[in-house]
This record gives structure tokens, sequence and C-alpha cells, in this order.
């Protein structure tokens, strides 16, 4: 069995921590369009899209740098 790196570990950790909070910003998003008052409606509304835009280009280099590490053992194995 092959040996993997602690840091694969931790890269998949933080990805799914990244997804849990595309899932809460998404969450805010749909509880953003519950609120009648504009003011609150549109803090709100643009709070969660920060949140799922961080959250995914997050999630994005997580899965970059969680490829690149699974290559680069394959490729030192042969």
């Amino acid at each position: 069995m092959e040996k993997t790196s602690p840091w694969l570990a931790i890269l998949v950790v933080l990805a799914l921590i990244a997804i849990f909070f595309i899932l809460f910003g998404i969450n805010l998003l749909y509880m953003a369009y519950q609120i009648s008052e504009p003011f609150s409606f549109i803090m709100t509304f643009f709070a969660s899209n920060f949140i799922i835009l961080i959250s995914a280009t997050l999630l994005l280099i997580f899965v970059l740098k969680i490829v690149t590490n699974i290559r680069n053992s394959k490729e030192k194995e042969g």
C-alpha cells in the first residue's frame, strides 16, 4: 500500500470545510430572499455571495493541490 502525505489528509479536511461554507452561503442567500427590509436584504445578499465566492476559490485551490500531490506521489513511484 502506498504511503500518503499527511498534507493530503489536511487538504481533504480543508476541502470539506470549504464545501460546508459554500452550502452555508447558499442557505444564507436563500434566507436573504425571505427578508422584506431592503437594507437587510442587500447586506445579507452581498455577504452570502462573498462567502460563496471565497469558499469556492479556496475549494478550487485545495482540489488543485490534492491533484498535484497525488500526481507527484505517482511519479515518484515509477
